[in-house]
């Protein structure tokens, strides 16, 4: 490791290219041809001086909330000797005072380390002069990022914007690819195999037989309290409303056309169209079963409110029959649960509906932005390059090695060649989301499929979990498409932030109402109305336009 971390940059004769700031009349960014403040030298890392750059981050409101405490920062220092000033907000409060510092105009940062920005913030941060083009940087001093690019040029495409400059360094985590990887699906139901032996029960594979496995769970509690160490009151499901991969969307696959439901509630059809599915009829359907899954007293009442602290502590208590996560690990045991299969609904549909942008796996692209405040942006730029590291992405991602008196994510061994490799530890019984939130720094980084068994091991929860998922759900992807992460122009990321502010927040307070209190038949037509007041065929149009275009895009480089 220590040698992958020193990288020599020659800056060379030409000066850095700067954003000059946008004036009165709003017009977009320019590229200044100088940055008189940048020097023209030669930088090798760890510098001979030691230089400072200031960033914004976030960190679990569990883990330490000074950034330079953290073992991969540290190592970061002592590697390049570059200083962080550091300004941490706590994760949950993250949004808020983020854009207050970013109001600041006169003492902005040098960037945004965890900047977690949507594409209509880069794009009007970018026009209002507090960010910078990246590209040039990204060319001149990024030899780790720029390899990345070079191998997928895909993602270069994508974290370039309308007008052509690139204003973030993405953050990019493959596990499989297609409908192998192991985003394809976030929601995933876990049903209580040690629950189904005590009872004599099988794996459920209709939405039927789920029904009346759940009402045997209601109605068999004293035995399973008894025979299988539950702590406190069986509950037969348990989700959190609206909450990504807590939602139990995935359960109404099989009615109607089989779209269900998604986090961001599109689907495309095999005919290449867009469309909402909390419309659909066969959302209608399934919100229907669901609620009658709570007039059975099925389902957790506190499914409609509880947070995930609550979530969690019932099921280390194991209480849930069905619960819905994205790893098992983080809920209860490994042992104890199966993951159900897609379910055939009532006229034997079966189909699981991916996750949209999953076709390039993790992929977030306004992970890190620089502003124009930074002065020294070679420096900033080569130093970013170093969570490109294939050796050190990995511990940005999941966390690190040799930390002493603690719980360590990976140990340090080496490849089949004897080159360095992360390999994972065993956790034990602990959760590995607060182990690695406690290690782990996020930001930009890129981990690729082919560094697995060279650079660092598959994470074993993860490759259970892709293993399990293509076993359990591959043979019924049916769908052809997702919905691909484009980036839209400025004037039509605001207008569809616009709209899907009202229309997302209409669409779940009805699901949640509907499956909570019923009357989804009587107010269905009425719903269908406010949707296309709120601008839904507007949202769905602009949506159409460019998956069009992708589709397009893709067809001309065939």
């Amino acid at each position: 490791m220590k040698k992958r971390m020193k990288h020599l940059f020659t800056l060379g004769l030409s000066l850095l290219m700067l954003v000059s700031l946008v004036g009165c009349g709003g017009e977009s960014a320019q590229v200044a041809d100088t940055n008189p403040d940048t020097p023209v030298e030669e930088v090798t890392f760890p510098l001979k001086e030691k230089k400072e750059l200031s960033f914004i981050t976030s960190a679990p409101a569990t883990s330490t909330q000074d950034p330079n405490e953290r073992l991969i920062f540290q190592r970061i220092e002592k590697q390049t000797n570059v200083e962080i000033d550091w300004t941490c907000f706590v994760a949950d409060q993250f949004a808020d005072k983020k854009n207050l510092a970013l109001a600041q105009f006169g003492s902005l940062p040098d960037g945004l380390f965890t900047a977690g920005m949507n594409d209509y913030d880069l794009l009007r941060y970018a026009k209002q002069g507090i960010i910078i083009p990246l590209e040039n940087l990204i060319d001149k001093y990024m030899p780790n990022l720029q390899a990345v690019f070079e191998k997928y040029p895909e993602y270069r495409t994508m974290v370039t914007a309308p007008d052509g400059h690139i204003y973030s360094f993405p953050w990019i985590e493959q596990l499989g690819e297609g409908k192998e990887a192991i985003q394809a699906i976030g929601d995933i139901p876990y049903i209580n195999k040690k629950w189904l032996d005590c009872l004599g029960l099988e794996v459920p594979s209709t939405t039927e037989e789920l029904e009346q496995v759940l009402i045997a769970f209601r109605d068999n509690a004293d035995k399973i309290q008894e025979e299988c160490g539950v702590e406190g009151d069986v509950i037969p499901m348990s989700f959190i409303i609206n909450n990504g991969d807590q939602d139990p969307a995935i359960l109404i696959n099989g009615f109607g056309e089989g779209y269900g439901d998604t986090t961001d509630h599109f689907a495309v059809t095999d005919d290449g169209e867009v469309i909402y599915t909390t419309v659909q009829e066969g959302y209608k359907e399934g919100i229907e079963w669901l609620h009658k899954l709570v007039e059975e007293k099925l389902v957790d009442p506190e499914a409609f409110t509880q947070e995930w602290s609550t979530y969690v502590a019932k099921g280390k208590n194991h209480r849930y029959g069905l619960c819905f996560t994205w790893d098992i690990g983080n809920i209860d045991n490994y042992d104890d649960y199966v993951m159900l299969p897609a379910l055939a609904g009532p006229e034997g549909l079966v189909n699981v509906t991916r996750q949209n942008n999953s076709e390039t796996s993790g992929f977030d692209r306004g992970r890190c932005v620089l502003t124009t405040s930074c002065r020294d942006t070679a420096l900033a730029a080569a130093w970013i390059d170093q969570m490109y590291a294939p050796i050190q992405s990995p511990q940005n991602n999941w966390g690190t090695y040799g930390e002493k008196g603690a719980t360590n994510v990976f140990e340090m061994s080496t490849n089949s060649e004897g080159g360095e490799m992360l390999k994972h530890m065993d956790l034990g019984d602990n959760s590995p989301v607060e182990v690695r939130e406690r290690q782990s720094v996020n930001g930009p980084l890129a981990v690729l499929n082919d560094y697995y068994d060279v650079y660092v091991t598959q994470p074993a929860d993860a490759k259970w979990r892709l293993d399990n998922m293509h076993e359990t759900y591959l043979k019924d992807m049916n769908s052809k498409y997702v919905y691909p992460n484009v980036f839209m122009s400025i004037d039509d990321t605001n207008r569809v932030s616009q709209l899907d502010t009202d229309i997302k927040k209409y669409a779940e307070q009805m699901k949640a109402s509907w499956i909570l209190n019923g009357g989804i038949e009587e107010e269905w037509d009425e719903y269908l109305k406010n949707m296309d007041k709120y601008g839904l065929q507007e949202y769905l149009s602009i949506k159409q336009k460019y998956f069009d275009e992708y589709q397009k895009s893709l067809n001309e480089e065939k």
